[in-house]
């Protein structure tokens, strides 16, 4: 089986499947023969559960309402012995070795099956109580831990597949046995693609339905470039496909001469390049990599596999430490905590507000509490070597104010303990148009600025980057873009505030040079992508990049700026 989606992230990975649905409600994946019989059992022990629980109901209802009510819990108790379902899939378990969860519900598509195929209305009906049973049992599986930890000793590779993956859940895994990420939704600049590039794990978005029809445990080959999944392919296409990832891993490796080289342009204009992480562990990546700081640090991160409220201040302080430590007197600049309110815990996952409503520095401005402990975490932070604190999200000058307020009281608290707090300086985020227009008048509050490309391309386009039905519309070159960014470059010139492209953007050779271009001098990007960054700028020359930008803003669509760089492109080939 073939299945095409947008390729996120470049690679080859090939491994066994292991599917999440629903969250991390719901996990399919193939179990090791010696975990059999633990598997039996924890179907056992459900279904003894389960009989309790309906015991339960049924006398409450029984109790309440009379005996002519509590027939339907008569009959889950009975679908509980039927050998078709818990029966039916202590059968799967032993013969394809698929775990408690997987089996359960294959039971219940083949029960379902014969529902659908009786006249009976009424009889039709009963399917959906073969489902209440069924998730029932599957309730009564789940242990008190970590759900993950269902699957730590499965052997790898792995390739996750997933209605949607959240970056906390990614965050929990380890990802030496990760082979791919494949999910339903997802863009290009979902923060799951944005990770999986991070981490250099090949990845594919938008399948819209891959987590129903890929087998737990089947073999799958996934092209995170093409965007192809192949579901147990042929073993002459295994070889060619082993054969292309070879080929990339050698192409990478030529480009390692570029980590040690500066980013210099060949006539002489320095460019600095820094690097996003997301997780602590990948500084070191990112230095060896070549990267001269630490441009963006996702401090949201930190909230994997817990809440706002159970990262306390001196949690964070030692992996800002370590940030700090890990580069060596290279600048490190840590984003503020860039969340929505159900991804801080502060409200239910399902509970469902808008993304332009309470996140970013709007949400850190009104928890204060929250705020107050990662500003100090911050702050002491900075003790140990150069650091930046960058707001996200920022809309407008009133909420750079108040940010700088919290911040103050955050060191006065400190200087209280008899802490000392070094000068730190204070950034902000364009990432919406409201500070795009307005950068003259945020230039002014703020010692640096960086645009985040990701957030800014789509609302300025009014395109959800995370909707796969729109994420055609979703156009970094497009001629409202372009002018944005220039307006933005030259705003924060005129003020005489450094400024840097953190977004994707950044990461993308063929668009650097437009970005040079267009003024811009300092970039931050995965760090995976530096040395070819690297490479670009080692090649370009500062008047070309001017003109090829001039051409650039005169187009009319984003096809005609896209031409554009292929001319360019094309032209530096043939010199």
């Amino acid at each position: 089986m073939r299945l095409t989606g947008l390729g996120v992230s470049a690679g080859i990975g090939i491994g066994r499947a292991l599917v999440v649905t629903r969250g991390t409600r719901r996990l399919r994946f193939r179990i090791p023969e010696r975990r059999v019989d633990d598997e039996l059992a924890r179907l056992d022990a459900a279904r003894a559960h389960s009989r309790v629980q309906l015991e339960h109901i049924k006398q409450r209802i029984t109790a309440a309402a009379g005996t002519e009510h509590a027939y339907l819990f008569d009959a889950q108790l009975l679908m509980l012995d039927d050998p078709m379902l818990v029966d039916r899939a202590g059968t799967i378990i032993r013969d394809e070795r698929l775990n408690a969860e997987s089996a359960l519900y294959r039971a219940l598509d083949e029960v379902s099956a014969l529902f659908d195929q009786v006249d009976d209305p009424y009889l039709r009906e009963r399917k959906g109580d073969v489902e209440d049973v069924v998730n029932r049992l599957c309730g009564n599986l789940r242990t008190d831990g970590d759900p993950l930890d269902l699957f730590r000793d499965l052997e790898g590779p792995l390739v996750l597949v997933a209605e949607e993956l959240s970056p906390s859940l990614i965050a929990q895994l380890d990802f030496q046995r990760l082979a791919a990420f494949v999910t339903d939704a997802g863009s290009w600049t979902y923060h799951t693609a944005i990770l999986a590039r991070s981490i250099h794990v090949p990845a594919v978005a938008g399948l819209r339905h891959a987590s129903g029809i890929i087998p737990p445990g089947a073999l799958v080959a996934v092209d995170g470039a093409t965007g192809d999944v192949l579901v147990d392919p042929e073993p002459e296409v295994l070889a060619d496909l082993e054969a292309r990832s070879r080929k990339r891993r050698a192409y990478e490796q030529s480009l390692s001469e570029y980590n040690t080289l500066p980013a210099v342009t060949l006539d002489g204009t320095p460019i600095r390049i820094d690097a996003n992480v997301e997780l602590p562990e990948e500084a070191a990546r990112a230095r060896h990599r070549g990267a001269e700081g630490i441009g963006l640090y996702r401090s949201e991160f930190l909230l994997a596999g817990t809440s706002a409220a159970g990262l306390d201040e001196e949690a964070q302080y030692t992996v800002y430490r370590r940030l700090i430590e890990v580069m060596a007197g290279g600048r490190v600049t840590v984003r503020t905590f860039d969340v929505t309110e159900a991804q801080m815990g502060l409200v239910p996952a399902d509970h469902s507000r808008s993304p332009l409503g309470l996140r970013g520095l709007r949400l850190s401005l009104s928890f204060e509490e929250v705020f107050h402990a990662q500003l100090r975490a911050l702050l002491r932070a900075a003790l140990h070597g150069p650091l930046r604190i960058m707001f996200p999200f920022v809309t407008g000058v009133e909420e750079v104010r108040l940010a700088r307020a919290a911040v103050t009281r955050a060191a006065d608290s400190l200087r209280a303990e008899g802490v000392p707090v070094p000068d730190v300086p204070i950034g902000i985020m364009i990432e919406v148009p409201s500070a795009a227009l307005t950068i003259d008048l945020l230039a002014a509050e703020a010692d640096f600025v960086s645009i985040g490309t990701n957030d800014l391309i789509q609302y300025t386009l009014a395109v959800d980057r995370t909707d796969d039905r729109v994420s055609g519309m979703y156009a970094p070159l497009h001629p409202a873009i372009l002018r944005v960014l220039r307006q933005v470059a030259r705003g924060a010139r005129r003020a005489g505030v450094p400024m840097s492209v953190c977004g994707e953007m950044a990461a993308d050779p063929a668009i650097l040079p437009l970005l040079v271009g267009l003024g811009l001098r300092e970039f931050s990007m995965t760090p995976a992508a530096i040395p070819a960054g690297k490479q670009v700028v080692r090649g370009l020359r500062l008047a070309d990049t001017v003109r090829l930008a001039s051409r650039a803003l005169k187009a009319a669509t984003p096809a005609e700026v896209e031409r554009v760089l292929a001319e360019s492109f094309s032209a530096v080939k043939s010199r």
